[in-house]
């Protein structure tokens, strides 16, 4: 089959569908006159009433443990730039492939640990707007293990 045929099979199959939706939308169009039903009375749909789990999860994106959460994350990624330079001064090697990028100036690795920051704060904000209330707390914690594991190896090995 040549890609010409095939275009044109695939052209009128398309036809086809569009044309079966059209009658199909046309089918359901049909029915008793307006005036001939009573009223139904209006009710919520129960598709956007907000149940109990989800009035639990709202929340103010700077409430306290979120503040306590980007402080430690700040705090961490600090020390991390602290110990990191500290180590690099001394004739270290940078073992992250990001982080070596920025590496060779102290404000390149400035630059590198404050995006990181930056980073999580805002990721945690986005999951915020989505609704993905554990997400956004989730992101702040593995920050902050990494940043951890980070420092902890970085003192280790001085």
């Amino acid at each position: 089959m040549t890609a010409a045929r095939a275009c044109a099979m695939l052209k009128h199959f398309v036809d086809a569908l569009l044309i079966a939706a059209a009658l199909c939308i046309g089918c359901l169009a049909e029915g008793p006159a307006a005036d001939a039903l009573p009223p139904a009375p209006v009710q919520p749909s129960p598709l956007f009433q907000m149940t109990a789990p989800e009035m639990r999860g709202r929340h103010k994106f700077w409430d306290v443990e979120n503040r306590t959460l980007f402080t430690t994350v700040a705090a961490l990624n600090a020390t991390d730039f602290a110990v990191t330079r500290s180590n690099l001064q001394n004739g270290a090697r940078e073992l992250d492939p990001v982080t070596r990028l920025f590496s060779h100036s102290t404000a390149g690795l400035a630059v590198n640990f404050a995006g990181a920051t930056a980073a999580s704060i805002g990721l945690s904000y986005w999951f915020h707007k989505t609704g993905h209330h554990r997400l956004e707390r989730i992101t702040s914690i593995v920050n902050i293990g990494a940043s951890t594991t980070a420092v902890t190896y970085s003192a280790a090995h001085r």
